[in-house]
């Protein structure tokens, strides 16, 4: 069900350029596009995201499942993704953000969106948080 809500979402966030659909609550959404490590296909899916600086922040939940999101999974072979945001899309490098940066990153992004506090709780997978850079 997740992976269906996420791709109507992202057609619709393409078709719209972010208006409408840019938005849960008052979480900003961006469209992350990853590439398939195993099929080399392009991937997109809506997250939640911070700014941070010039940096762009995302958290690797998979809503407290036990395995990591398949797109973080992506990253972790290919870390050159793009991302959108309305209609901006640019290219970006993502990293896993560090313990010490992860500590202070974390407060900021369940604020936002307060599933990620629970979603720590339902899981012993230590949740990712990660860090989007400009090429």
């Amino acid at each position: 069900m997740q992976k269906l809500f996420s791709t109507i979402h992202a057609l619709w966030y393409r078709v719209l350029g972010g208006r409408l659909v840019g938005r849960i609550g008052k979480a900003p959404i961006l469209l992350l596009t990853t590439t398939g490590r195993k099929t080399g296909k392009l991937r997109q899916l809506p997250l939640i995201y911070q700014p941070h600086g010039d940096d762009l922040v995302v958290v690797a939940s998979n809503a407290g499942r036990p395995h990591h999101p398949a797109w973080y999974r992506n990253l972790q072979d290919d870390p050159h993704v793009s991302i959108r945001v309305g209609g901006d899309e640019r290219p970006m490098v993502a990293r896993t953000a560090t313990d010490e940066e992860r500590a202070s990153l974390w407060p900021r992004m369940a604020a936002v969106y307060k599933g990620y506090d629970k979603y720590v709780q339902k899981t012993d997978r230590h949740i990712p948080v990660v860090i989007l850079s400009p090429t």
